[in-house]
């Protein structure tokens, strides 16, 4: 399918930003869809040839990270759409996805067909995801308040863990590189580490559980070995733990006053995501304003835990508040190799962005596409932390 034609030119809006932070520039933006439907979460294919973008309307829409180019639609799903994630290096055209429909599905990415599907019953939500154990074929997922595990290649259910959280299971994530243990977070404040060898147990197989003490949104592993934990809450609170030593690293609790009072702009609303660059060995976290401007603040801990000055600043693209980044660039301030991209970003205003460097050639534009997908019929409004 073609692209519309460019249709705007953003200018560049003057802001007292001080010259030590990185500008950067709107390439394009599609407009993924109209009205109230919004994007959820942008990931890439293992190769960054393709990106799968979530959306309310429960479907999933493939898009070339180069180009913008629109490639497909993967649709099935009944409800919200809550994490997606393209397989690994072994089957990279698979593209899976959990819903609040109770399924865990897998498609090809190529021909944007299901290929295989997980139902959990009809009164469950399936709020996240992970594969791991050997061979990565161990499929666990926070289904309500339990943590439920599958073979993947018998498709058969293997666990169940329900004693360990009280309250829905917003996060499950297999620690790369240690692919037995895994982490489970929760609306009830807790975080659990798992020993998934042998047969699965709640009695024998909880390694450790960390309090966080409030409901917690995301969860992502960093450092040299992953040994390392970041948390981000419900309520934009920030903390750094080491999940192997079972301890707390560094807690911020005012992480949004912290980042708010690091530059010139807007407050900082809400935080977005972490990103972290094993080659700087730094920690990032993204946090945005509700009128679409976001930037990169670096986090410091050890004598002094603090919240550092933005090292990217990204404005001029977004209208509403923005909800997933996908960096094509291990570093704020650096593009990647492939037409000076920096990354893409999506939002409730319904639009993908792409960002350049402001010393990247060309002009930066922006073209919307009415062709792209179709209005769904029934649209659905949630809160930013669906489903929190």
């Amino acid at each position: 399918m073609e692209i519309a034609e460019e249709m705007e030119v953003e200018e560049e809006k003057s802001t007292p930003i001080p010259s030590t932070f990185k500008r950067f520039g709107l390439k394009n933006s599609i407009q993924t869809n109209f009205g109230e439907d919004y994007v959820f979460e942008i990931v890439p294919k293992v190769d960054w040839t393709s990106m799968a973008v979530s959306l309310s309307t429960n479907a999933v829409k493939v898009y070339s990270p180069l180009t913008g180019q629109y490639l497909g639609e993967c649709k099935g799903h009944t409800s919200t759409i809550n994490q997606i994630s393209f397989a690994g290096p072994s089957s990279p055209h698979v593209l899976y996805s959990c819903s609040s429909d109770g399924s865990i599905r897998a498609w090809d990415s190529r021909s944007f067909q299901q290929v295989s599907c997980i139902n959990t019953g009809p009164s469950q939500e399936v709020f996240s995801f992970s594969f791991g154990g050997a061979g990565d074929n161990l499929l666990a997922a926070g289904c309500k308040s339990q943590i439920l595990f599958w073979d993947w290649r018998t498709m058969k259910q293997t666990a169940c863990l329900e004693e360990s959280h009280m309250e829905d299971v917003t996060q499950v994530q297999f620690v790369p590189g240690h692919q037995s243990k895994l982490v489970s977070a929760s609306v009830d404040g807790l975080m659990c580490l798992f020993d998934t060898s042998g047969d699965i147990n709640d009695d024998d197989h909880l390694l450790s559980v960390f309090n966080v003490g409030t409901s917690i949104g995301k969860v992502g592993f960093f450092g040299e070995t992953n040994q390392k934990l970041w948390c981000l809450t419900h309520i934009e609170t920030l903390s750094v733990w080491d999940w192997n030593d079972s301890r707390t690293v560094a807690n911020f609790e005012d992480a949004r006053t912290l980042a708010s009072e690091c530059w010139t702009l807007d407050h900082v609303d809400y935080f977005v995501d972490c990103h972290y660059s094993t080659e700087e060995d730094c920690l990032w976290v993204i946090g945005g304003t509700n009128a679409g401007t976001f930037g990169y603040f670096p986090v410091k801990w050890g004598s002094t835990n603090t919240i550092g000055s933005p090292e990217a600043i990204f404005q001029g693209g977004h209208t509403g508040i923005v909800r997933s980044v996908f960096p094509m660039s291990s570093r704020p301030g650096r593009t990647s190799r492939s037409q000076g991209i920096f990354g893409w970003t999506g939002g409730e205003d319904g639009r993908l962005c792409c960002w350049l460097s402001d010393d990247s050639p060309g002009s930066y534009c922006s073209w919307v596409s009415s062709t792209l997908v179709e209005r769904s019929p029934k649209t659905r409004r949630t809160s930013r932390h669906s489903p929190y």
